[in-house]
C-alpha cells in the first residue's frame, strides 16, 4: 500500500497496472549460468547489482527503446535502465509507463509503494493494483528535478558512510590477522621469560585430553553403578569411546597456513576440542519443542559472522532431553554452521546460561582450559575461516562434516598469550563496534530521509505549482 495519502486536487489517480505496459520476455531471457563476464549487451536481472553480466546474442535484446523500469518480481528490486539490455533469469518485469508519465517520475513513484514481503513468491501482483497519482507532465518533470537534487546530496553522504563502513571491515580483519600472526602481542611476549615452549604446549594438550577422557570414564563408572543399584532400569550407560584423532590437514589447508612465533604451534580443532552434533535419530526420537520449555535451543540462526546472535528461541524441557548429555551446552562451547548459508560461521556460547544443541550446527567443547573466545575470534578472521572452508564439499549446497571440522588447523599460543590476545582484540574491536553502530544508524536515518523526500514529492509538497502561469518553485516549507 502506498504511503501517499493527500495529493493536490488537480492530480489524477489511476491503477498502476493500467498506466504502464509489461514488455513480453517470452523466449528472450537467459539463465544466470549463461552470463558472460564481458560481451556486447549487458544482462539486467532482479539482483541488487545494476548489471548481472553480459551476453552477445542481439536477438535476445529487450524490444522497444529505453528507458525501462525493472521490477524484481521475487526480490522487489527496482531499477531505471536507460540502455539496451538482455533480461536475465526468472522474475524480471520490464515496465514501460504510458506517455502520461515522465519515466523517472514513475520510477521514483513506485518506491513509495509498500509491498508485503512474501519471500521468494511473486510480488508484482501487489504493485500493479495500487492506485498512484498522475500530476501534469511539466509538474512531474519539476518534481523529478528537485528529487534528484536532494537525493544527489543524500547519496553522496551515504556513499561516504558506506566507504567508512567498508574501511572498518578491512581494519577489523587486519587487526585479527595481526593478532593471529603473533604481532599484536609481540612486545608482551618478549617481556615474558616463563612462557611455555612449543614442545611444552604439545605436552599440555595431551595432558588436557587425557584428563578429559579420565573424567568421562569416572562419570560413566558412577552412572553404571547407579544403573545397577536401581535394578538396571532403562538403557545401560555406554562406556565412552577413545577420543577421536583428527585427519591431518589437507593440501589446501597446509598451503594457507602462515608463519607464527617459534613458541606457538599449529594444532587442529579436533585435537583441542570434542566435536559433535545432534544426530538425526536423536532429534526425531527425543527433541520436542515446547513453548513452556526451560532450555533454549540453538540453531544456525544464532551463529553470525561476528559471533553469537540472540533470537526468539525454540525451547525444550530439560527432563525430556536429559539422556542427550553431549548436546547440553553450559557456556564456552563453540557452535559451528556446517550446512547451507553461513557454513563455516563460528560463535561462542555465552556463559551463565544453559542451552541445547539444535539441528544443523556442530559443537566444539574444549578438552581443557583453552580460551574459547580466542578460538571464536580466530575462526571469525578471514584467514581462520578460510582454513575451515578449505574442507567444504564442492556441491550445490556447501557443507562440512564433523570430520572436516576436526581437521581444521588453528594457530595455538600459550593459554596466557591467548588471554592477552583476547584482551587486546576486545578492547580494539569494541571501538570498531561502536563506530559501526553509529554508521548503521546514520544509514538508517538516510533511508528514512529518502522516503520522506519521496513521500513529500508525491503528495505535491516538494514544489509549488501555479495552474495559471505554469510556474514551479521549490516549496519553502
Amino acid at each position: 500500500m502506498s504511503e501517499i495519502k493527500d495529493i493536490p486536487k488537480h492530480w489524477q489517480v489511476k491503477q498502476l497496472g493500467k498506466v504502464c505496459d509489461k514488455i513480453s520476455l517470452n523466449g528472450i531471457k537467459i539463465k544466470q549460468k549463461d552470463y558472460l563476464k564481458e560481451g556486447r549487451f549487458p544482462v539486467v536481472d532482479q539482483g541488487q547489482e545494476m548489471i548481472g553480466g553480459y551476453f552477445n546474442d542481439e536477438k535476445l535484446v529487450v524490444p522497444t527503446e529505453p528507458p525501462y523500469i525493472i521490477f524484481g518480481d521475487h526480490t522487489k528490486v527496482k531499477k531505471f535502465i536507460n540502455f539496451k539490455f538482455i533480461a536475465g533469469a526468472d522474475g524480471v518485469k520490464v515496465l514501460k509507463p504510458h506517455t502520461i508519465y515522465d519515466p523517472k517520475f514513475f520510477y521514483y513513484l513506485i518506491h513509495t509503494v509498500k509491498i508485503p514481503d512474501k519471500g521468494y513468491a511473486r510480488h508484482f501482483q501487489f504493485l500493479e493494483v495500487e492506485n498512484i497519482p498522475i500530476p501534469p507532465l511539466p509538474e512531474q518533470q519539476a518534481i523529478v528535478a528537485k528529487i534528484e537534487e536532494l537525493l544527489s546530496e543524500l547519496d553522496n553522504g551515504k556513499q561516504q558512510l558506506q566507504t567508512a563502513q567498508q574501511q572498518l571491515k578491512v581494519y577489523r580483519q587486519s587487526l585479527l590477522k595481526w593478532a593471529f600472526e603473533g604481532k599484536l602481542t609481540k612486545s608482551w611476549r618478549e617481556s615474558k621469560t616463563d612462557l611455555p615452549t612449543a614442545n611444552d604446549l604439545l605436552i599440555q594438550i595431551e595432558r588436557g585430553k587425557e584428563t578429559f577422557y579420565q573424567n568421562q570414564l569416572k562419570e560413566w563408572e558412577n552412572d553404571l553403578k547407579n544403573w545397577i543399584s536401581t535394578g538396571q532400569l532403562g538403557k545401560k550407560p555406554s562406556k565412552p569411546k577413545a577420543l577421536t584423532i583428527p585427519d591431518k590437514p589437507n593440501v589446501q589447508q597446509n598451503e594457507k597456513k602462515w608463519n607464527i612465533p617459534k613458541n606457538w604451534i599449529w594444532s587442529q580443532m579436533g585435537t583441542l576440542c570434542f566435536v559433535t552434533k545432534l544426530a538425526g535419530f536423536e532429534y526425531t526420537d527425543y527433541v520436542k519443542y515446547d513453548d513452556n520449555g526451560d532450555l533454549p535451543v540453538l540453531k544456525a540462526e544464532n551463529v553470525g559472522q561476528l559471533g553469537f546472535k540472540e533470537t526468539v528461541f525454540s525451547k525444550v524441557k530439560t527432563e525430556s532431553i536429559k539422556m542427550l548429555t553431549r548436546s547440553q551446552l553450559f557456556g564456552g562451547e563453540l557452535i559451528i554452521v556446517f550446512v547451507g548459508a553461513g557454513t563455516g560461521n563460528v560463535a561462542m556460547v555465552p556463559f551463565n546460561h544453559k542451552y541445547f544443541l539444535g539441528p544443523n550446527i556442530g559443537m566444539a567443547r574444549p578438552y581443557f582450559n583453552i580460551n574459547s573466545k580466542y578460538l571464536e575470534l580466530f575462526y571469525q578472521s578471514i584467514f581462520g575461516k578460510n582454513l575451515m572452508l578449505s574442507a567444504v564439499k564442492a556441491v550445490a549446497q556447501p557443507s562440512l562434516s564433523m570430520g572436516t571440522i576436526r581437521q581444521t588447523p588453528i594457530a595455538f599460543p600459550s593459554i596466557e598469550e591467548q588471554a592477552k590476545i583476547v584482551e587486546e582484540l576486545e578492547s580494539k574491536l569494541t571501538v570498531c563496534d561502536k563506530i559501526e553502530e553509529t554508521i548503521s544508524q546514520s544509514l538508517l536515518q538516510a533511508e528514512t530521509l529518502r522516503q520522506s523526500i519521496l513521500k513529500q514529492a508525491f503528495e505535491g509538497k516538494l514544489v509549488n505549482y501555479d495552474l495559471q502561469i505554469k510556474n514551479y518553485e521549490t516549496a519553502t516549507r
